[in-house]
């Protein structure tokens, strides 16, 4: 570990050289900054990481079935687990999904799911990303180099492997594609996470396109290979929002869609990594339901927790955060890195007035927390050791062979002493996560 240490600053060049960065858009601006990496891993026992992986896979497992179920038999709101107007009020439910399943059933291919570990040592899932969930490809570089500046370290300890991300993508991408080859989809240059987009599609071997590459016939999607020829796609593994997909389904003045694409997939002639309408299930609110989704579908209780949460749409929970508004977490369920999350401590009494009549008039658009004391982690900050908020982002894959967990992850941690708010867009950095093979 001690070469590890030593050896940091040139780890961080060799980021700095290979364009590991994180890109901002904020007020029409765009702001590209290094990604800062931290040498000390979070580590993760063998014993420990078995339970984490157990719960995970059951979770994943439950999102799957509501998102089918939601999209077709609607059985979970029928049997009034789910009211449905929380569901269709939902910005990440679309109808133009509806009445239909993509190939082999899969609909959330990569799950990232955001967790807290307590300093009683107790797992919490702070939130389900099933959207377009980024950030592997930065411990699998930095593992990569770091190996390269410190091979010692990783002799010495025991650590799973985490290089085989690039085989479960694989494997994924080509157990659910229909006829054609798999392709990664970028918006460009000038997204948060093109340098993500660039290294999977490097280390997978598939093609990086843009939406210029691509076309839709006969309702078959295709891509240009030359000027002249072109080849027909079964996956795409897109990187880029719903509502810029397609603009003759969704926003027509999109720039970096393709047209008819919806049409394709539609007609069962490409897959759609992740797929279109999987934010209804990622949508804070109804991370509220998960642990009903597992026992209704399951017939299970849920492994892991998740962090208590109170929804202002229910009287009884409405009057709690009421009167317990100032030791609350507020969040916005539309927004997302970081964005829109309030601590009632920090508030005036004047803005805890204001706020307790927002959750009575927008009892749908907030959820609201206990604040999880979770692990500081330690970190270097100029060449002395201190200690930091950090959460897990673990990254499980579902094909048409299973659900498998990555042993590994995106551990964040927060550079501000005491802040608990960790993400990238926020200013936080990323360590390495060691998964123990004994």
């Amino acid at each position: 570990m001690e070469s590890l240490v030593a050896n940091t600053v040139a780890i961080n060049r060799l980021l700095a050289r290979y364009g590991v960065k994180f890109g901002i858009y904020k007020n029409n601006e765009f702001h590209e900054q290094l990604f800062p990496y931290d040498c000390l891993p979070r580590i993760i026992e063998k014993d420990e990481f078995e339970y984490i992986e157990k719960g995970l896979i059951q979770r994943v497992k439950a999102l799957n079935l509501f998102l089918k179920d939601i999209y077709t038999e609607r059985r979970i709101i029928s049997d009034n687990v789910i009211p449905e107007e929380f569901v269709f009020s939902s910005s990440g439910f679309l109808s133009q999904c509806d009445q239909f399943v993509p190939p082999k059933g899969v609909f959330s291919h990569i799950s990232g799911i955001d967790l807290v570990q307590a300093k009683d040592g107790e797992w919490y899932i702070l939130e389900d990303n099933l959207r377009i969930p980024s950030g592997a490809s930065y411990p699998l570089i930095a593992r990569k180099l770091a190996r390269r500046a410190s091979p010692q370290t990783f002799i010495e300890n025991a650590i799973d492997s985490n290089a085989n991300y690039a085989d479960l993508l694989r494997e994924c991408m080509e157990s659910v594609k229909t006829d054609g080859i798999c392709v990664i989809m970028t918006p460009g240059r000038y997204n948060s996470a093109f340098f993500e987009h660039s290294y999977l599609a490097e280390v997978t071997g598939f093609p990086l396109v843009m939406h210029s590459d691509l076309f839709v016939q006969d309702n078959r999607l295709y891509a240009r290979t030359t000027e002249t020829r072109s080849v027909q796609v079964g996956a795409i593994y897109r990187r880029i929002s719903d509502e810029y997909l397609d603009p003759l389904t969704f926003n027509p003045e999109s720039l970096i869609g393709v047209p008819g694409l919806m049409s394709a997939y539609r007609a069962g002639n490409v897959a759609i990594i992740n797929a279109p309408g999987n934010g209804v299930a990622d949508d804070k609110g109804i991370y509220y339901f998960v642990p009903k989704m597992i026992e209704y579908y399951l017939k299970e209780k849920a492994i892991l927790k998740n962090a208590p949460t109170y929804l202002p749409f229910y009287k009884e929970d409405r009057e709690y955060c009421l009167e317990n508004l100032e030791r609350l977490v507020i969040k916005d369920v539309s927004e997302a890195g970081g964005y829109g999350v309030l601590f009632g401590r920090d508030l005036s009494q004047e803005e805890l007035a204001q706020w307790r009549s927002r959750l009575v008039n927008e009892s749908r658009r907030f959820i609201l927390q206990e604040v999880i004391d979770f692990l500081d982690l330690p970190i270097l900050e100029n060449g002395a050791q201190v200690y930091r908020k950090a959460d897990l982002r673990a990254f499980v894959i579902s094909s048409a062979n299973g659900i498998k967990v990555w042993h590994s992850g995106l551990t964040r941690f927060s550079r501000v002493e005491g802040s608990f708010v960790v993400n990238s867009s926020q200013g936080g950095g990323f360590k390495d996560t060691w998964v123990l093979s004994r």
